[in-house]
């Protein structure tokens, strides 16, 4: 792809090549827009998920040599071989980041749009199976709708570098070197074209086709179906989280959840009636197992008319009634709602009259304003009005062809399949963007009706810029066994890299036995019965504590901490010590998502976040930072009992957790200290998920309450572990209002001197109605082991307080 042509314009540079042109467009010193297309002129097509205005006045400048052009900003340097237009990428100083093979990286391939073709004698298939409803179209005509490419970006990655990012998928891969993965959305597969890298940058790709990332031996590129011209954005960081702040920068900030959020959240499929309802929550209340909300899963609506947006009058008689009782009890609801109506119910019927129903008759078209802003009138007057607090926006992948069968489909063939399928209803430049527009539609929508809740949207897919629409991202209905959870903390780990920062999934799984079909594979058959699946449960809940989002939920068995035995039994214990030990926590929790809406920050943090120059933690797939301080070691193993209840004897208690180089680790439980940068055995009995504190941390523990609003007379614990310097800003606000983009908010940094043996506890900033004035704190100095421990009582009234120890 020879050049011809360099031409500086005020904002881009433009490179007429031999075949096609390229556009370099700096959006800031650290983010570079690249084009590529084979027309006469770049396509005019808006983004879906890049802001509007995000491209700042840069200077760059451009040297021409020889055999390279040279294009830079402050931050970025792209050399372009004159011969091939092959793009190397390096920072500031020269060092190489990554770059595209000599003979060049970018391939256009024209390929012909097909659009089916639907009229009112257009057959549809209606069926349910346990992912819902599904209504397909028969179609055998098609037109070329236009001519668009496949697109193909090749590059040469180093040896030593570590990819990250791609989304959640199902196979339990971190890094993503050496391997492939095929990027559409369907249960278990929640797609963001996003790659992280530790050698400092990362690639967004504005695509919303089928996509393919290879780094195998077929080469190693990412590759798009369906686009009209290549569209990428390179961004320097080096560090992730610069590189997360830079693309929440191109693509949205995330909002701050509420409070309650991030509380204990019960589920499962499914509670029937208000009365259950409100039952469980008074059980919770009675044993005192902190709880803030609960699920309404699917069927709230009357009979048959699935996906309608209401509730039963004969389960639910008074859902105004019902939803002040739940907030009486300090509780919160979350309903399930589908984007897929069929049995010609009152919500189905008025799409339909308005046209807004895609080709199969039954999932409204998300793509359409009017249609989302429909769909939110139908969700509001049938649902939010009466004072529900949270959307569970279930099936945001609409279209799947491959929950059927005994045998689970070759990944080719489930790729191949399913992707047809959406191809049907949705144009194929736009499969993967479904769940972006519906939860645009949503949160715009709850905003525009109330600025007093804060919107909460729980998912099952995702995309790039989602994050800007407060959703929470859950990993589909997966099945209860020990791999399954182990896969888990990657896949949530390269969801969370990519700049989403709200992931969690079904604690225990969504299948818990095994039955015929391929997806229902779990291995205990008489769930919560099974002293096998308790330990599964309990493993899988203290993981669970340290997401996110902290929730129960499936199917086959109940969930409820008492169906794992009584108080005094090692099960039900351990369940309500690590549900006690995430309400403890809610103080650093909230300030840790305080940040990611103020600074951008990552709240479940693969260790490249913050040991990117220990390569020794590239490939650790199980264990991960929650914010700064925790380094968390989930055990996925049995170490009592197998399926079946047998029991297992002579396994160790333990397992291996790596402490990553360049500071020391305390023991959470014990406070012993251990130097970084080597293996150790952990303790890990039933009662133990191994947990470690970086020193210098600086973590603030509250006092054991209910439920996230409930105020206590007890002091605020400050936990400082010795042995670097360190510091924590500590937030709030009124939790569930958005006075906080106002300003209503306060701010405290903490300060600790390790050389001083002084920790400052500076002014507070700014405030927020309701806010207490003064606070009791205890301040707790751990230097390694129980006996090791000073502590002060204090009071804190705003002002800067110097307290030596």
């Amino acid at each position: 792809m020879e050049i011809e042509k360099c031409i500086n314009q005020k904002d881009y540079l433009l490179i007429e090549c031999r075949k096609g042109l390229i556009k370099i467009i700096p959006y800031t010193e650290s983010i570079i827009r690249i084009r590529y297309t084979l027309e006469n002129q770049f396509s005019e097509k808006e983004s879906l998920f890049v802001e509007q205005n995000t491209q700042q006045n840069i200077h760059y400048s451009v040297e021409e040599k020889k055999d390279i052009i040279v294009f830079s900003t402050r931050k970025v340097h792209i050399q372009i071989n004159k011969n091939t237009a092959a793009f190397t990428y390096m920072n500031a100083s020269g060092g190489l980041l990554t770059k595209e093979p000599k003979r060049g990286g970018k391939t256009l391939v024209p390929t012909e749009v097909l659009k089916p073709v639907y009229d009112e004698n257009t057959e549809i298939e209606n069926s349910y199976n346990v992912d819902g409803a599904r209504a397909k179209a028969v179609t055998t005509e098609h037109v070329v709708d236009r001519m668009a490419y496949h697109t193909k970006l090749e590059f040469v990655w180093d040896k030593e570098e570590a990819l990250y990012g791609l989304g959640s998928h199902e196979e339990g891969v971190l890094n993503l070197r050496g391997t492939h993965q095929y990027l559409y959305q369907q249960n278990m597969k929640a797609v963001v074209p996003v790659l992280v890298s530790t050698n400092g940058y990362g690639i967004v790709v504005d695509s919303y086709s089928t996509m393919k990332f290879h780094d195998d031996i077929h080469g190693s590129y990412i590759w798009t179906d369906m686009d009209s011209e290549m569209d990428y954005y390179f961004v320097y960081g080096p560090g992730f989280d610069q590189i997360v702040k830079n693309y929440r920068y191109l693509t949205g900030k995330a909002p701050l959840l509420p409070k309650w959020t991030f509380g204990y959240v019960q589920s499962k499929e499914r509670y029937k009636t208000q009365e259950e309802l409100i039952s469980v929550i008074k059980e919770y209340r009675q044993r005192q197992i902190p709880l803030d909300l609960i699920v309404l899963d699917w069927r709230s609506w009357t009979g048959d008319l699935w996906g309608q947006k209401s509730f039963d009058p004969e389960r639910f008689p008074n859902p105004t009634e019902m939803m002040e009782k739940i907030h009486k009890l300090n509780a919160k609801l979350m309903v399930s709602i589908w984007p897929i109506m069929n049995n010609e119910g009152p919500n189905h019927l008025e799409m339909k009259q308005k046209g807004y129903l895609l080709g199969n008759k039954a999932t409204y078209d998300a793509f359409n304003e009017e249609a989302r802003n429909i769909y939110w009138k139908q969700a509001n007057e049938g649902i939010f009005s009466h004072g529900t607090d949270a959307w569970w926006c279930d099936c945001t992948e609409p279209f799947e062809a491959d929950w059927f069968g005994e045998i689970k489909l070759e990944p080719e063939e489930r790729l191949f399949i399913n992707t047809q399928e959406a191809k049907k209803y949705l144009d194929p430049g736009y499969i993967n963007a479904y769940s972006l527009l519906h939860s645009k539609g949503l949160y715009e929508n709850q905003r525009q009706t109330t600025e007093r809740k804060r919107v909460v949207n729980l998912t099952r897919s995702s995309f790039a810029g989602q994050q800007k629409y407060s959703t929470i991202t859950w990993s589909g209905d997966i099945a209860a066994n020990w791999e399954t959870m182990r896969n888990q903390i990657a896949d949530g780990l390269n969801m969370c890299v990519t700049g989403i920062p709200y992931w969690t999934l079904d604690i225990g799984a969504f299948f818990v036995s095994n039955r015929d079909q391929w997806f229902w594979d779990g291995d205990y058959q008489e769930g919560c019965e099974d002293l096998g699946y308790r330990e599964l449960y309990v493993r899988w809940l203290q993981y669970g504590a340290f997401l996110p989002m902290f929730r129960s939920h499936g199917t086959d068995t109940p969930r409820e901490v008492w169906r794992f035995g009584e108080p005094g039994t090692p099960f039900y214990d351990t369940l309500v010590k690590y549900i006690k030990l995430r309400y403890r926590l809610l103080p650093y929790i909230y300030s840790v998502a305080g940040w990611v809406t103020h600074q951008d920050y990552t709240m479940m943090r693969t260790l490249a976040f913050d040991f990117r120059n220990d390569p020794n933690t590239y490939n650790v797939n199980d264990q991960y930072m929650f914010g700064p301080s925790f380094l968390v070691n989930p055990v996925t193993d049995p170490m009592y009992y197998e399926s079946g209840s047998v029991e297992i004897e002579g396994v160790a208690k333990k397992r291996s957790v790596y402490l990553p180089a360049g500071t020391e680790w305390y023991d959470f439980w014990t406070n012993q200290r251990h130097r970084g940068g080597q293996t150790i055995e952990a303790h890990a009995d039933l009662e133990t998920m191994p947990l470690y504190v970086r020193a210098g941390s600086i973590v603030p523990i509250g006092p054991t309450i209910q439920y996230t609003a409930e105020e206590s007379n007890d002091p605020l614990e400050i936990h400082v572990f010795k042995g670097k310097d360190g510091s924590f800003l500590l937030y709030d606000d009124e939790g569930d209002t958005y006075e906080y983009e106002k300003g209503a908010y306060a701010t405290i940094t903490l300060r600790w001197e390790d050389q001083n043996n002084c920790l400052v506890i500076e002014d507070r900033q700014g405030t927020y109605p309701g806010m207490k004035m003064s606070m009791k704190l205890l301040l707790i100095i751990i230097d390694g082991g129980k006996e090791n421990v000073d502590q002060k009582n204090i009071t804190y009234n705003g002002e800067q307080t110097i307290i030596d120890f």
